[in-house]
């Protein structure tokens, strides 16, 4: 339960600071609803540049906040809860990165926006789960690297035909969801469309019926003819789409699709980041520079 007035003192901060909150689609319902804006991480990294307030209060977990601190480096960009880390980020280290490429001289490297700042440093391109097919096309080379999400490669290869050389991370949440737990949901849904995010493995992705990051869940709820969806994602995307698309029902592949980092944020922490000013994200400038290239040259293609 909320000390009571928690969120008209986080707006009156909020107005003080000359804030505005970001929150990602897996978070809680009440900071998914006291957020300026939703969306996957890099939607609101470039919100985040292109935004007039002078502080971002980030609700998610720490890569996120390190992307929107480098596209907007002339604002301060604090994370509530500065243990909120990504397990499958922490699965690559920039050292790791470079003996890996030294084993395979001269290979394009693609990174999951799920990384470190050091690792998309030491990348040629970035790419998030609803381009990285794109991106892997945009490059000749017919063997490339990708880190850090092998079931995500695994959909880049089969998509695009490349050879693909993944590195041995993944998303404990999607990696964790497996055929039989859609068959299980289906006979409680019979009729149900089952969508499945790029992260899950070859299995749970050839039991869906479409493939889509989180962003095109949002955006093809609006529109489809479905009326009742099994998402086999971090169910803390439920919340939004019920809000917006209150005519149909969503359920979890399974209810243990729950990421405890995404869940770490609570109204309590955001205030009381908005009253300490703590929590500050900064990536060093040479750093920095080097990660927005991969950034940007993702955003060319």
């Amino acid at each position: 339960m909320n000390a009571p007035g928690l969120e008209d003192r986080i707006l009156d901060l909020k107005a003080r600071r000359n804030a505005v909150i970001l929150a990602h689609n897996y978070q809680i319902g009440e900071v998914q609803d006291i957020a300026d804006f939703v969306g996957d991480s890099l939607e609101l990294s470039r919100k985040a540049a292109g935004l007039d307030q002078d502080v971002i209060i980030f609700c998610g977990v720490h890569f996120m906040a390190e992307t929107a601190a480098m596209l907007a480096p002339d604002k301060t960009v604090l994370l509530p809860d500065g243990t909120a880390g990504c397990p499958m980020a922490d699965m690559i280290t920039a050292a790791e990165l470079r003996d890996w490429k030294a084993r395979y001289p001269g290979k394009k490297v693609v990174c999951y926006i799920n990384t470190s700042a050091e690792v998309k440093a030491e990348s040629d391109v970035c790419c998030t789960s609803s381009n990285a097919v794109q991106i892997v096309e945009s490059i000749p080379d017919d063997e490339i690297l990708f880190v850090p999400d092998k079931n995500l490669a695994a959909f880049v290869a089969r998509e695009t035909g490349k050879t693909i050389r993944a590195w041995d991370g993944y998303c404990y949440v999607h990696h964790r969801l497996s055929a039989a737990d859609i068959r299980g949901k289906k006979r409680l849904h019979p009729g149900a469309e089952v969508w499945a995010h790029p992260e899950c493995p070859a299995d749970v992705l050839d039991a869906a019926d479409r493939i889509f990051s989180t962003g095109k869940m949002v955006t093809e709820a609006r529109v489809t003819k479905a009326t009742t969806i099994i998402l086999a994602t971090e169910a803390g995307i439920i919340h939004r789409l019920k809000k917006e698309n209150p005519d149909k029902e969503f359920f979890p592949a399974s209810d243990a699709s729950l990421c405890s980092n995404m869940k770490k944020t609570t109204l309590e922490k955001i205030c009381r980041s908005l009253e300490s000013m703590d929590g500050r994200i900064v990536v060093p400038p040479d750093t920095a520079a080097r990660a927005r290239g991969a950034i940007e040259a993702m955003l060319a293609v």
